[in-house]
């Protein structure tokens, strides 16, 4: 989300109980090439389901609201 620092996001949602993981992933050189500071990642694994997928957008949209971007 340009504008919105990943650290900023991952706290806003862990307001709304989405885990989340913020930095730059043990990967450093590629996030250097790429010119990012730091990014946000979300997880999904066999036991996610469609209710984690709805949480995350919802709390995804709420830190939109919060930050306007």
């Amino acid at each position: 989300m340009d504008g919105l620092h990943p650290h900023d996001l991952a706290t806003v949602l862990d307001t709304h109980n989405v885990a989340v993981r913020a930095g730059h992933h043990c990967a450093q050189p590629l996030m250097d090439r790429l010119g990012l500071d730091a990014t946000t990642r979300a997880s999904f694994g066999v036991y996610s389901d469609e209710t984690d997928i709805d949480a995350l957008v919802a709390a995804v949209e709420a830190a939109r609201q919060i930050f306007g971007v």
